[in-house]
């Protein structure tokens, strides 16, 4: 990003994601076993990196209330590619094998360049302010940390919505399993609740997004998200079930697909460049994944010792992930009004 711009670090980034899934696909069909384990991983990762250069490009460009009214419109976008993904997998991987899908990946993958050019063409490319002469840059931007408390208040956020969204998916999965013990009656049911859980999160992106946010102050939302995910919870240890757990993580998937991210996005718009570009990837690319990460394995390690944890349990720790959430949220909502309050030219 210091030596390229957004530009071309993202054309960069995204030409090296092509790469590895056409390096991992040929190491899979030369038989070296590792390679499905590099791409397993890698999978989980380059997509979050690609969607949030698009993020940070959009908050660089858009207003606040600009934002408000489009930024439902751009999750509603993004779940077609995912709906149109998930069904293309279905109708090809049978004919044409699955590991000839990570050529097809690759190769869908490829456009986001062209239609990002037309886009930078058309807009512009956001510029960093110029850096002083002898000054250190600081590449990762960790040094912001330090200067805005609510960079680390936001990555905290992003920690104890993934204890949620760990807890409710193994509980999900869980009784799944125990309702299903057929991996084909598990698929089946898989589909169709996948399927149900997108074109809700569509429908929420399209219609619930631009009324809520342009009807209700921002804090609020911030707010009451937890709280959402708090009662679903409750609902989940009070009565477990396979409809109880499918509830409580359609959700959360939902809410986080829809309402969370099209508020969340909004609290970088008007932060410095080097928040929206730097502090922004550590946040939502290093923050989702390694603490996603740390849950699994720790409920891993739980499991390797023969402790069960139940789906009470699950549901107790989710519930606590939303308290943890709900205790952050309140100091993010009041520094955003002071911010605001303090240059309100910025929210416009």
């Amino acid at each position: 990003l210091s030596r390229l711009g957004p530009r071309l670090t993202l054309y960069a980034s995204t030409l090296l994601a092509v790469m590895t899934m056409l390096a991992c696909y040929f190491g899979i069909k030369l038989g070296i076993k590792p390679m499905r384990g590099v791409l397993f991983v890698f999978k989980e990762s380059y997509v979050v990196l690609l969607v949030e250069q698009l993020w940070s490009y959009i908050n660089s460009m858009l207003s606040r209330e600009s934002g408000k009214k489009l930024n439902g419109l751009i999750c509603a976008i993004a779940s077609i590619g995912a709906i149109a993904g998930a069904e293309m997998l279905h109708q090809l991987s049978a004919r044409f094998g699955t590991v000839n899908m990570i050529v097809l990946a690759a190769l869908t993958t490829l456009p986001a360049i062209v239609m990002a050019e037309l886009v930078f063409r058309r807009h512009g490319e956001p510029q960093r302010p110029p850096v002083a002469t002898g000054a250190k840059v600081d590449h990762l931007g960790l040094s912001l940390f330090r200067k805005e408390r609510m960079l680390l208040l936001l990555i905290c956020l992003i920690g104890a919505g993934q204890l949620l969204a760990t807890v409710t998916d193994f509980a999900f999965r869980g009784q799944l399993n125990d309702q299903f013990p057929s991996a084909d009656a598990q698929n089946a049911f898989s589909g169709r609740y996948y399927a149900w859980l997108n074109g809700l999160a569509m429908i929420a992106q399209l219609f619930a997004v631009p009324v809520i946010i342009g009807l209700v102050p921002l804090r609020y939302i911030h707010i009451s998200i937890p709280l959402i995910h708090i009662g679903s919870c409750a609902y989940l240890f009070l009565y477990p079930s396979l409809f109880s757990a499918g509830f409580a993580y359609m959700v959360f998937k939902v809410v986080d697909y829809s309402i969370f991210r099209a508020s969340k996005e909004l609290l970088y718009v008007p932060l410095s460049f080097d928040v929206r570009y730097r502090a922004k990837e550590i946040i939502d690319v290093f923050g989702y994944r390694v603490s996603k990460g740390v849950t699994s394995i720790a409920i891993t390690l739980l499991q390797s010792v023969h402790i069960i944890l139940s789906t009470g349990m699950l549901a107790l720790l989710g519930m606590a992930g939303a308290g943890a959430w709900l205790l952050l949220v309140l100091p993010i909502a009041r520094h955003d009004a002071a911010r605001r309050a303090a240059a309100p030219t910025l929210a416009t």
